[in-house]
């Protein structure tokens, strides 16, 4: 989420107006009837990530490399579900997303794939289907904002206890928070009491994001030195800055449990 500051209130294509796409320099953009950037894609290349804080939100392949079941809540442009389509066929993914307007714009504007065996979008709501889906993912990708700010439902304590609940033993929930929202600290806190703590932070590439990776269980202990090493291993897989990822990590290593990462 950012704001785009050539917005003139382009193209509304949703039923009731809500959901508008604005393009320039050759990248399509999903706005949810505000400035703010919901999403992001250049029509050359639209299954990359054009948008950095979607790909810090990889940054979950660092611990845990083959994921087979995806649950996204928050569907947006679709951009992320897109690029594990093309590089994890042996994934399975759910997309759950409150607002038809945006399944629909998703599909027609920004190349979202229909449904097949290895992806399905859903309309729904996300905290209920969290709630009702124990035990079904090994990761759980949440980027759920409306036209101004994170949705209070994807945010709650309760949330974060189900998220945990529906991860499976050594699964991940991996959550986009806005550093400058007023109640970033309260919503980490909250992520941290779900996951006992075991929560790495890691700044997305343009100012303004934070991901949170949240560990159902932890991993095995990692140093530093480790760590680099599959950055640089997957960075010269797929092209995205995984080494800078765990720069971000160590600078915001407070927020690190020591457990994790030495």
């Amino acid at each position: 989420m950012r704001l785009f500051k050539g917005w003139r209130g382009r193209r509304g294509v949703g039923t009731d107006g809500s959901v508008q796409i604005s393009e320039e320099d050759g990248i399509r953009y999903l706005h949810l009837g505000s400035s703010t950037i919901q999403s992001g894609m250049r029509m050359s290349q639209p299954d990359e990530l054009e948008l950095a804080y979607t790909r810090s939100m990889m940054a979950f392949l660092l611990f845990l490399p083959e994921p087979r079941r995806v649950v996204s809540i928050g569907l947006g442009g679709g951009s992320v579900n897109k690029w594990l389509y093309r590089r994890f066929p042996q994934a399975e993914q759910v997309v759950v997303e409150v607002n038809p307007d945006v399944i629909a714009v998703a599909r027609q504007y920004f190349h979202v794939p229909p449904d097949d065996a290895r992806l399905h979008v859903e309309q729904g709501d996300g905290a209920r289907w969290i709630a009702e889906h124990p035990d079904s993912a090994d990761v759980i990708l949440v980027d759920g904002y409306d036209g101004e700010a994170h949705a209070k439902a994807l945010a709650s304590p309760d949330f974060y206890s189900a998220a945990a609940a529906s991860l499976r033993d050594a699964g991940m929930l991996v959550v986009n928070l806005w550093g400058s929202d007023r109640y970033f600290d309260e919503y980490l806190r909250r992520i941290e009491t779900a996951f006992s703590g075991q929560v790495a932070c890691v700044p997305a590439l343009q100012k303004g994001n934070i991901i949170a990776l949240a560990f159902k269980s932890l991993p095995s202990r990692l140093g530093w030195d480790e760590l680099n090493e599959r950055a640089k291993a997957l960075q010269a897989r797929y092209g995205l800055e995984f080494l800078r990822f765990v720069e971000g990590m160590k600078r915001l290593n407070p927020h690190t449990d020591q457990r994790l990462l030495i």
